[in-house]
């Protein structure tokens, strides 16, 4: 059981949230449950962690972007007659159903996909060197295929730092600014920084924090560490379900008509 409970940080300002945004906020769920009527469902379908929210509102999903979601298969399948599978080219948890309908793949989006790698090296000749350079998956195809890689999407691999390192002149600031594993290079460099795409990078907090006047907070709705979790909320609700627990079982009818032979009297409870 999931006992998270999580706050908004001091680092968003609430007035300046951007609710599209933070519709595709994976940890943004708890609050857009308070504010349903600022949810964009288009954002929200992407979401993977709002499956829940979906289900309860189905004529609100947009199939094309719930075509993304990795945690929407058993829906998505549930909707197969209404969607186009080409779009599910890019979805992780969709490799069983393009391998049925291999006539349906987008061979661009598959070639984004990390899980589509022995797909990829089946039809190399229909790999999209460009998607593939953003697959995290697809390091050791890139490495052996230099002339192929596209640095501008290559510049957003998490993946990729080595080859990145090896090759500033090509890198991509922008695209960079967005990858969660570029930090030491992104401080090394802060003139080149996007300040849009590095307020939604997860591990640029602390350099968000050193430069508030820089936050663009559209950027920052996306950013799934503008959350905090409330240790203090967190302990007082398992400590509440732990006694739970125990007065249950304490209290189980077996024990009390076993008590209850061995003596014991009602009016002890």
């Amino acid at each position: 059981m999931n006992y998270d409970i999580l706050n908004l940080s001091s680092l968003m300002d609430k007035d300046k949230i951007n609710w599209d945004y933070l519709s595709e906020n994976p940890n943004a769920i708890h609050l857009l449950e308070q504010n349903v009527y600022k949810i964009n469902w288009y954002f929200l379908s992407g979401n993977p962690n709002a499956i829940h929210l979906l289900k309860q509102n189905v004529n609100n999903i947009y199939l094309n972007k719930l075509s993304e979601n990795p945690n929407a298969i058993h829906l998505l399948e549930q909707n197969l007659s209404k969607l186009n599978l080409f779009s599910l080219s890019g979805n992780p948890n969709a490799i069983h159903l393009l391998e049925k309908n291999p006539h349906k793949i987008n061979w661009d989006s598959l070639s984004r996909n990390p899980n589509a790698m022995h797909l990829l090296e089946q039809n190399f000749n229909k790999i999209n060197w460009g998607w593939l350079s953003e697959n995290p998956n697809a390091i050791y195809l890139l490495e052996q295929n230099l002339d192929k890689i596209n640095w501008i999407s290559l510049s957003i691999n998490p993946n990729a730092i080595h080859l990145l390192e090896q090759n500033l002149h090509k890198i991509n600031w922008y695209n960079l600014s967005r990858n969660p594993n570029a930090i030491h290079l992104l401080e090394q460099n802060f003139d080149k920084i996007n300040w849009h795409c590095l307020s939604a990078n997860p591990n640029a907090i602390h350099i968000l924090e050193q430069n508030v006047d820089k936050i663009n907070y559209s950027g920052l709705s996306l950013n799934p560490n503008i959350f905090e979790r409330d240790y203090i909320k967190m302990s007082k609700i398992r400590t509440w379900i732990i006694l739970e627990d125990l007065m249950k079982n304490a209290l189980h009818p077996r024990r009390l008509i076993r008590f209850i032979e061995l003596g014991g009297d009602y009016d002890d409870f």
